[in-house]
């Protein structure tokens, strides 16, 4: 069912990726050339741009502690560039396709069917180099500018195809009359090069093993594909036995990792934790249920293996089953943060928000009061129990907590609106559809939150200075602004 699901979604996105990569050729044609193809402020433009519009089409891993652990990893290893031309962030794609890459900006994507390929945080820590070092090359501005050569319809067709991969891919490549082409927008053999020296480098600096690169794209060439089963990072990464000599070669220079520095001890020792959260929560069920199962034959007491039963079992809302392995895990891991938060959420499911809150004020006495995820399940059960006030109180104090969730406003504009509140109600959800891109909406929500705010000259304020921002950013469409609603 999910494999339809995604299949699904791949094809509907393979539409509306184009109309995304059309308005990137539109921008980027817009702005003077210059020798690297876009400055760094236009790249970061084109970044911030890109990233709204992509987190609309793909189904970005939405789990606290991945979030946070991939971006700890990648904000570790970036401590290795001498120069950083973007503030880096990095996002796990729940695709099973094996595929990673870099957009504009210094936005790094890294799909759960490829993680689910590494078996150590060196392999994981290997491609992300390789990704950052095709962001601090500039490499990602020089094919922006080569694409600019090819024919607007060709060009969107093609970015398509190379960002989604697969059949659906394919099939608009071979539409776009432009199969032949492709590698135009992959990395050259240059690049590649390039990224292997510096993405080796960046892996030895920060205490990784450099040769795990190799290990990964051994698993990726040795692998049988069928015609239509390439995996996407292969087409966009050129391998073939010249590149794997020079990665041979490179090891030369960067022997084997004999101690690893103290840094990346925490980073490792968590690293079967976020392999269990994602299998828990991503993998096929069937599968993930399998793994976790033998690994409890082998060691019936496994925390990890109690964890990763129960994530799957709360996806198939088996809540009891769920509750009762989430409790074995919390038992006995070393920090039961992760397994706490999902053990409320699965409270909240059965509707015994008064159960995830004594869990959620566990959770948080074990970390100093700042887990935004469990401050985060926290307001949901007060709002659940229509406890508004104290609701709110939390959302706002996460409002204030950056980088904030689009949700948090969602649910301040609900919060806020259940206690008729409705000027600071259409505010929070103005601010919520401007994240979101969707100007129109959050237009209406400013004026209806303008009329609605009466004296309050902090709100009014508030509500002037969004709307100035949303103004600047995209002008109205002629005829549509005085366009009313019931």
């Amino acid at each position: 069912m999910k494999k339809e699901k995604r299949d699904h979604r791949q094809h509907i996105n393979i539409i509306i990726l184009t109309t995304i990569f059309t308005s990137v050729f539109l921008w980027v044609n817009a702005k003077p050339a210059n020798v690297m193809g876009m400055s760094i402020e236009e790249e970061k433009e084109l970044g911030r741009e890109y990233l709204v519009e992509l987190k609309q089409q793909v189904e970005l891993v939405d789990d606290a502690f991945i979030e946070e652990y991939i971006n700890d990893l990648g904000n570790y290893l970036v401590n290795s560039l001498e120069t950083k031309p973007f503030n880096f962030n990095f996002y796990v794609i729940d695709d099973n396709q094996i595929n990673a890459f870099a957009t504009p900006g210094g936005h790094i994507f890294i799909y759960t069917g490829l993680i689910e390929l590494m078996e150590n945080i060196d392999e994981l820590a290997g491609v992300m180099c390789h990704e950052i070092a095709h962001v601090s090359l500039r490499h990602i501005s020089d094919r922006i500018k080569k694409a600019k050569m090819v024919g607007l319809a060709t060009m969107a067709g093609l970015l398509a195809g190379a960002m989604i991969g697969g059949e659906a891919a394919d099939a608009i490549i071979i539409g776009s009359m432009a199969a032949g082409q492709q590698k135009m927008l992959s990395y050259s053999r240059e690049d590649e090069r390039q990224a292997d020296q510096m993405g080796f480098r960046y892996a030895s600096k920060a205490g990784f093993d450099p040769s795990a690169m190799i290990s990964v794209l051994t698993k990726l060439q040795q692998d049988q594909w069928g015609i239509n089963e390439v995996p996407p990072y292969l087409l966009t990464h050129p391998l073939g036995p010249e590149r794997m000599s020079n990665i041979e070669a490179l090891l030369g220079s960067y022997p084997p990792v004999s101690e690893h520095k103290e840094a990346t001890e925490p980073l490792r020792r968590l690293f079967p934790l976020f392999k269990t959260i994602l299998r828990g929560k991503y993998l096929y069920a069937n599968e993930a249920e399998r793994l976790f199962r033998t690994e409890l034959d082998k060691d019936p007491d496994s925390p990890s293996a109690h964890l990763g039963l129960a994530l799957v079992l709360k996806r198939r809302t088996e809540y009891d089953r769920a509750i009762h392995h989430f409790l074995l895990a919390v038992d006995g891991l070393p920090d039961p943060l992760p397994a706490l938060r999902y053990l409320s959420e699965t409270y909240q499911l059965k509707r015994q928000d008064r159960e995830a809150i004594k869990v959620l004020e566990k959770a948080l006495t074990l970390n100093h009061e700042t887990d935004k995820k469990c401050l985060f399940l926290l307001a949901n059960s007060y709002q659940n129990l229509e406890q508004y006030p104290r609701a709110a109180e939390i959302y706002e104090r996460l409002a204030a907590m950056p980088p904030v969730k689009d949700e948090v406003f969602y649910n301040l504009g609900m919060t806020y609106g259940k206690e008729g509140k409705l000027g600071l109600a259409h505010y929070n959800f103005g601010i919520y559809y401007k994240r979101l891109n969707q100007i129109e909406e959050s237009r209406f929500h400013f004026r209806k939150a303008k009329e609605l705010a009466g004296d309050d000259s902090a709100l009014q304020q508030k509500i002037k200075q969004a709307v100035e921002e949303i103004e600047k950013k995209k002008p109205a469409p002629p005829g549509r602004e005085e366009q009313s609603r019931s």
